[in-house]
């Protein structure tokens, strides 16, 4: 039995290449954030303040896209398919 353990888990590696593949096909690739637009509290260079956002604009592989915000919060990465 401890030798089978010992062969499964030489192809334990194989699971990040199939779970990488299965987010690709199912959300898309990764794309940043670039740009927010926002409703400040009066003054927006304040970082402080709670800022409610209302659009998000991420680039990436397959360009750029403008989404708006999800309960007022933008991600850091947003994932997109392809157009088309």
């Amino acid at each position: 039995m401890l030798r089978f353990l010992k062969i499964a888990s030489l192809f334990l590696w194989v699971l990040l290449p199939l779970a990488a593949y299965g987010v690709f096909i199912t959300k898309g690739l990764p794309h940043g954030i670039v740009s927010y637009s926002f409703l400040d509290n009066g003054n927006k260079w304040d970082p402080f303040l709670e800022r409610y956002y209302t659009s998000c604009s991420f680039y990436g592989p397959y360009g750029s896209f403008t989404v708006p915000a999800r309960n007022g919060k933008c991600p850091w990465l947003g994932f997109f398919k392809a157009q088309g």
